[in-house]
Order: C-alpha cells, then structure tokens, then sequence
C-alpha cells in the first residue's frame, strides 16, 4: 500500500514537472498566437544571426507573421528605420543624438559583442598589445620570435569586410589601421577557429562567445577575454547590439522586441555568440 501511494507521488511530480517545463518554454512564443502582421528588419549584419533563429521560431509557431531580415550595416538600419521603410532598424554602435532628434528612434541594447584574438594553441605566447596586434596585421611585426616566441612567421586571418566581427576588431585593436594584403580571409568565426587551429603560426580573431580549446585567447593588454569579463566591463573590446524603432514599437513589432529579450531569446543569443544584455 505505502510502495504504491509513493510511486503515484513520484508519477504526479513527474506529470507536474514536465508540465512545467512545457508552459516555461512555450510562454514566450505564446504571445504571437492569434496574430497577424509584418516586421522588416534591416541593418546591422552582426545581429542576423538572432534575428533569423528569432523570426524562425516564431514564424514556426505562427505562419501569419511575416519577418524578413536584410543586412546593410549600422548606417542603413538607421535610415531605413527613421524613413519608415523597415520597422526595426539594427545598428552595432549607440544613435548619436543627431540621429535620435531627425528621426525620432528609440533604442533597444539586446546584447555584447566581444572580440578576442586568437593563436594557435601550440604557440608559447601568451600576452598581446593592442600596438603589437596592430604592427601584426599591418605586416610590420611577420615572426612570433620577434614578440617572445619562437622563430616561425606569423600567418594572418581575418574576416571579410561585411563581418561585424572585423568591425569591433579593426575598430578596438586596429583603430581602423590597414590589414596586410597577405592576410587570409574566412567567412565565418566557425572558419576562422578551423584555421588557427590548424596553422601553428597563425593569428585570427573570433567573437568571444566562439573561443574553445581549439584555440588559444592571450590576455590584450593584460585583459582576459570571456564573456564574464566582456560583462562586467573588466574587458572593454566589445561593442553592444541594438534594435531602433521609430517612436516606441507596437503590435507583432513590440511582440518581437519583448521576444528577445525572454530567456529563449537570450539562449539564442548566446547560441550565436553573443553576451544577453536585460531590458
């Protein structure tokens, strides 16, 4: 009699358990039920990759949303936004004030986007300067013995001009210095891992979020790269994410921005590499 009231207490909990867990993670996408409308997202390419996972989703779950995303970097989110050709206008840096007074944006941090160097693990360096990487990637400095290492040239990977990556990087380490004509060029921060791991005299750079035992982050000027420390503000080669809307959002507009700002939204963008950032 006690063994089985115990295994209906252990079946209920279990019911109750479960059920919890599917109203936790259905609620957030719950909020496009019933609903009809549009969002054109245009600007910044370092967000695509949380707005289309984003729009994925929900469109998923509600096929009378229609999202479409474009990329065209800060400058056009911002004026496709404030001429009210998009509803959501995305730019990887703050809307100067210029910007807020001509068009009447609002703005929406949603994440941090960290940039780390990144070597070959086999490389015995283990610190930089932010003049160091910049003589590299201008092909002043070609060999690691000339920064402590040993005497093996230094090969050079960077990303291509689109890539918001590059953008942090070329403007926090390179303060928008050249980039060797002999660098390689990757595609994505999947590719530029693939590379340094395989090249021992590599040097690349990588969103935080992407650093893993296959490669090696050495401090930049006595900083650690993590997303802790890209958090707390101790590691300060980082930039935030932001969506802009004309006046504040309304209808499926609002519904997307509250989106992903849930903790499914965060998920994505940390799956995506990025530092969530609370409304």
């Amino acid at each position: 009699m006690f063994r089985g009231l115990r295994v209906l207490m252990i079946v209920c909990l279990t019911m109750a358990m479960t059920l919890s867990v599917s109203l936790a993670s259905a609620a957030p996408l719950d909020a496009f039920k019933g609903k009809q409308g549009t969002v054109d997202i245009a600007g910044g390419t370092a967000h695509i990759p949380v707005m289309k996972e984003a729009a994925k989703r929900i469109m998923t779950v509600n096929p009378d949303i229609r999202i479409s995303i474009a990329g065209g970097g800060s400058g056009v989110g911002v004026q496709q936004v404030g001429e009210g050709l998009v509803q959501i206008g995305n730019t990887g840096r703050a809307l100067s004030s210029d910007e807020v007074a001509k068009y009447g944006l609002v703005s929406f941090a949603f994440a941090i986007d960290g940039v780390a160097v990144v070597i070959n693990p086999a490389n015995g360096v283990n610190a930089l300067t932010a003049a160091q990487v910049k003589d590299i990637y201008a092909g002043k400095i070609t060999n690691w013995k000339e920064l402590g290492g040993e005497d093996r040239a230094i090969s050079l990977y960077t990303r291509d001009e689109a890539s918001g990556t590059r953008e942090v990087f070329a403007k926090k380490l390179l303060a928008k210095g050249d980039v060797a004509p002999s660098a390689n060029v990757v595609p994505s921060n999947g590719a530029m891992k693939t590379a340094v791991a395989q090249d021992p005299g590599a040097i690349g750079y990588v969103g935080i979020g992407h650093i893993d035992s296959t490669v090696k982050a050495p401090t930049m000027d006595g900083m650690t790269p993590s997303q802790e420390n890209a958090a707390n503000g101790t590691y300060t080669i980082t930039r935030k994410l932001y969506m802009n809307t004309k006046g504040e959002p309304a209808g499926v507009v609002k519904d997307f921005i509250d989106y992903v700002f849930t903790p499914e939204g965060a998920e994505i963008i940390r799956a995506s590499g990025y530092i969530p950032v609370a409304k």
